[in-house]
């Protein structure tokens, strides 16, 4: 099992950027391809960009293509989003998890992304 802790999130104005941050305890998380979700009130949970064990392979859904950018460092057990440009409709609570079908006990409280002026 692994524990995720999801931070970065905030309150930022249209076009700008954030970067949120995934910390993850646990030895399988080396050689799981992980991915941040977004969810925003009254909607599902969809998953936004996933990045394979080696990095080698990074998708994205159409929405934030040429937006966002994830990646993870090994080393330290963390996983990246970088988020650009950022749009009203980004706004949503946003977690890792493993991808594409999540680990059910490894989801974390998420950080919060509201995008407003």
């Amino acid at each position: 099992q692994v524990q995720l802790v999801e931070s970065g999130g905030g309150l930022v104005q249209p076009g700008g950027s954030l970067r949120l941050s995934c910390a993850a305890a646990g030895n399988i998380f080396k050689i799981s391809t992980m991915g941040w979700y977004r969810q925003a009130p009254g909607k599902q949970r969809e998953l936004v960009a996933s990045i394979s064990p080696s990095s080698t392979i990074t998708n994205y859904t159409t929405s934030v293509k040429g937006r966002f950018t994830i990646s993870r460092d090994n080393a330290k057990n963390m996983v990246y989003l970088q988020m650009n440009s950022l749009k009203p409709e980004d706004t949503a609570s946003y977690y890792c998890n493993r991808a594409p079908i999540p680990g059910g006990p490894w989801w974390g409280q998420g950080t919060q992304v509201t995008v407003s002026s």
